[in-house]
């Protein structure tokens, strides 16, 4: 980074964005802005800067993880901070979109969230947002500014490039019909087979699954999702795939919740790996999966498409080899 970028190129951190800012601005060579977020006794967030920030291009990184609607509100405090501190663009940097799961009206009388929470982060003072891999692609469209949607595939593609001599005959397995272009895209890269699991979603906690289209038989099987939640379908679909004859399972997310019972499940299932990312930061809570969890950084991701941007530079460019987003 130049002189010039120094000066004007600002990168500050939520509550939940901390670590993986501070990766970025390692990357970056750039110090962390300095700012702090005072929470008083009755729940109410004040945030600070205590550096200039008038006629800067600043980021904030934030991911909208649990407790989901206290980082929003944060969020949309530090925005509006910066904006009144005369900022001259700032960029919302959310690794993890909440609410991305409440994207259309799948029954009567229930609401559009994520198109709330888009609202709010834009009438709050952002100019743009840089996200990875959202639930729904279409997500972007409920934004009216500029949104730069990044995919972890080139991280986890090469992590499992790095392994691949390891690993033995492929079989790349969709752990629902909606992931197949994702798991089809993945098999390409890495030079396996496809198979596709039927699954069946009762409610948020409880899935079933049906068939499996394909054979996995005396292959290892990768499963890929863009978030593993309660853990409900890639436990169930693991068994599926072992009791069809696979030899190992490993299963990759970008963004690891891992909430409700899904350390116990994971734990208890035939997977032999997790891989994730640090989009979400990996709590005390999940020491339990130590010895099956590998987590990735999309630090350096996310540090050259904030260069990207501060240069009006392509960010596409960074994903010329395949491991395109999810459309």
């Amino acid at each position: 980074m130049s002189a010039s970028d120094r000066e004007q190129l600002k990168i500050f951190a939520g509550s939940t964005g901390r670590a993986l800012a501070q990766s970025m601005c390692d990357h970056l060579e750039l110090p962390l802005g300095q700012a702090q977020t005072v929470v008083f006794p009755d729940g109410e967030l004040l945030v600070k800067l205590d550096e200039d920030v008038r006629g800067r291009d600043c980021y904030i990184v934030q991911s909208c993880s649990d407790p989901v609607n206290q980082t929003i509100m944060e969020l949309l405090v530090f925005i509006d901070c910066l904006r009144r501190a005369s900022a001259r663009r700032i960029t919302a940097v959310i690794p993890y979109f909440g609410y991305a799961r409440q994207d259309r009206k799948d029954e009567g009388r229930v609401p559009i969230t994520a198109k709330l929470v888009a609202n709010l982060i834009t009438t709050a003072g952002a100019q743009r947002v840089l996200c990875m891999d959202l639930h729904a692609a279409q997500i972007q469209g409920f934004f009216d500014i500029p949104v730069d949607h990044l995919t972890a595939a080139p991280v986890i593609s090469d992590h499992f490039r790095r392994i691949r001599g390891e690993l033995g005959e492929l079989t790349i397995v969709s752990p629902d019909v909606g992931n197949v272009k994702v798991a089809n895209m993945y098999a390409n890269l890495l030079g396996a087979d496809l198979a596709i699991i039927d699954k069946r979603r009762h409610s948020g906690s409880k899935v079933s699954i049906k068939n499996l289209i394909g054979s996995v038989e005396g292959t290892t099987v990768l499963m890929f999702d863009d978030m593993i939640s309660t853990a409900g379908t890639v436990c169930e679909a693991a068994k599926v795939v072992m009791e069809h004859g696979a030899k190992g399972v490993h299963v990759a997310c970008t963004h690891g919740l891992f909430v409700g019972m899904a350390c116990e499940r994971l734990m208890e299932s035939p997977i032999d790996r997790i891989i994730s990312t640090d989009t979400i930061p990996v709590g005390l809570g999940h020491k339990s999966l130590d010895s099956k969890l590998t987590v990735l950084s999309v630090a350096s991701l996310l540090g050259e498409a904030v260069h990207r941007i501060h240069h009006d530079q392509s960010i596409s460019a960074l994903f010329t080899h395949g491991a395109g987003v999810k459309r």
